[in-house]
């Protein structure tokens, strides 16, 4: 796999959410706007990204890669979560109110299986900067997972995208031109899951779509 593939999987091939379906649970609870889809973006490309660079930069050293392998899960997941709370730490005193909309879920990166998956899987087996790159793309992918979900959720259940704070696009009028009003149903769980399930539903379209043209031209070909 060369870097370019390996930056670009994150987002389609192999995308944490829309393909693999892990992190599901804070992409369903934090995307009620599209303000906390960025923040959160922001600390899990963080998080994932240097927990990827430092445990490859471990496992660079075979002593110490024999030495910590009955427990390098229990390693694995302190390096995370002290990335984890510098995150924390950080938002807390910079972005309080950020901080609060979050909640437990900044947290809860600590034990995000996409985070901890890239960790065992990819950075224990490869060299740091291919271990850098899988890192900003599954953040990235994840993140653009939750940019699509949080933006229809947002517009369909309040007629507003808040990018950041104030920074508002007020969509309400194309509610009232068409005499209609926002659904607040798209702001609970249960729209949460809904729109995960139509999203993942054309996409599935889209690829078999795409593995039927493949077939077809390879029968035409033969």
């Amino acid at each position: 796999m060369t870097r370019k593939e390996n930056f670009l999987k994150g987002f389609l091939k192999e995308n944490p959410l829309f393909v693999l379906l892990l992190g599901c649970c804070p992409a369903l609870a934090i995307t009620t706007s599209v303000e906390n889809a960025i923040g959160m973006t922001i600390a899990f490309t963080f998080v994932v990204t240097l927990s990827n660079l430092f445990i490859s930069l471990i496992n660079l050293n075979e002593k110490i890669r024999e030495f910590i392998r009955p427990i390098r899960i229990a390693v694995y997941i302190v390096i995370i979560a002290t990335l984890v709370t510098i995150v924390e730490m950080v938002m807390e005193a910079y972005l309080p109110e950020l901080y609060n909309s979050l909640g437990v879920f900044i947290s809860l990166i600590t034990v995000n299986c996409i985070v901890l998956g890239r960790a065992e899987a990819y950075a224990s087996k490869n060299k740091p900067l291919d271990s850098i790159i899988d890192g900003i793309t599954m953040g990235l992918g994840y993140g653009l997972a939750l940019l699509i979900i949080s933006f229809i959720r947002e517009f369909l259940g309040s007629g507003t995208i808040t990018i950041w704070k104030e920074v508002k696009i007020d969509l309400t009028g194309l509610y009232k031109a068409l005499n209609i009003e926002p659904i607040s149903f798209f702001k609970s769980s249960a729209g949460a899951f809904l729109v995960l399930g139509i999203v993942l539903g054309i996409l599935q379209a889209i690829r078999n779509r795409k593995a039927r043209k493949t077939k077809e031209k390879r029968v035409v070909k033969e």
